[in-house]
């Protein structure tokens, strides 16, 4: 088929390469404008961007296309593209832009979305950060076809996929992008053959999943070590936990949820720090292994590296 294909970070670019390898033609992309990254703020092209330039596919990047939006003249001129541009079909991955119904209704096939959630359960912006987070036992990939709402649309096809208990959302991002460009390159094949029925929502079950702030990323210790737990995987590797030692601000990678007196220690303070456990701190109820730590300028470390210049035995996180 003749595919528009509209996406951006490293989770679009997997399903973009999925279907070029599966032979389709991808005769325009759409992908966010360049930003600035890394310590030298230069820009650099999105992941997206990146496999389109090296395949010699067209790109596109628009700030907008809502025709009422702040930039009217740049979305005319994008709908005008994609107008011009032959296609059956638009596959959406990890865009970042809204498509206005004026954009939904231009495919001949309309647009389908490989979206990282067993729908409706977490629609929105992270939902592989809030699975995590929530303590979900799976998640998956569904495709679905778009409508107006945030992710409202019918589904087409939908395949579930544990969370392991060391999951991260770096380690389940790169298994759900593989399975997701797995996915949309069979919904297509069933689409050739006309056979792709929708399903639509249950009306039941739905959660929404916020976008994630770097204000989320500061630990309470006195919450409960799992919960800490699961925020440390879920913030790994954007925002990265934080929390707060001797005035230094210290990221938190890795941790596990260890077993302890109940009481005896106050949420926040230092059981024990050694190379060979690690940092062990006490939390609302129980207490958390931290195994991987970073300083400000420094490198992700080991615990056992981290403790040989930075002691943090005795003390307490603020």
């Amino acid at each position: 088929m003749k595919i528009i294909f509209a996406g951006t970070p490293e989770f679009a670019a997997v399903a973009l390469q999925a279907l070029h390898d599966a032979g389709h033609e991808i005769t325009l992309v759409l992908t966010q404008p360049d930003r600035p990254a890394g310590r030298g703020m230069q820009l650099h092209a999105s992941p997206v961007k990146q496999f389109a330039l090296a395949h010699q596919i067209p790109v596109a990047q628009p700030v907008s296309l809502r025709l009422d939006g702040k930039y009217p003249d740049v979305a005319k001129e994008a709908h005008a593209l994609l107008q011009a541009t032959s296609h059956d079909i638009m596959v959406v991955a990890a865009y970042g832009l809204i498509l206005p119904t004026s954009v939904l209704t231009i495919p001949p096939h309309g647009c389908l979305n490989i979206h990282g959630s067993l729908l409706p359960r977490w629609r929105g912006a992270a939902p592989i950060h809030r699975a995590i987070e929530a303590g979900d036992a799976e998640t998956g990939i569904t495709i679905m076809q778009m409508d107006q709402g945030l992710d409202t649309g019918a589904m087409l096809l939908i395949e579930k996929m544990p969370i392991a208990a060391g999951d991260t959302t770096g380690s389940l991002h790169d298994k759900m992008a593989k399975l997701g460009g797995d996915m949309i390159v069979e919904a297509l094949r069933r689409l050739e053959q006309g056979n792709l029925p929708a399903t639509p929502q249950p009306e039941q079950g739905v959660t929404y999943a916020a976008k994630i702030s770097k204000e989320e990323a500061a630990l309470d210790f006195t919450l409960p070590a799992e919960v800490l737990g699961r925020k440390i995987r879920a913030f790994n590797p954007f925002p990265a936990a934080a929390a707060t030692f001797a005035g230094t601000t210290l990221k938190l990678w890795q941790a596990q949820v260890v077993a302890t007196s109940e009481g005896k220690h106050t949420p926040g303070s230092i059981i024990s720090a050694d190379p060979q456990d690690g940092v062990i701190v006490a939390c609302g109820s129980g207490a958390l292994r931290i195994t991987e730590l970073q300083k400000p300028g420094g490198k992700r470390l080991p615990a056992a590296e981290f403790l040989r210049a930075f002691p943090m035995q005795g003390g307490k996180f603020d």
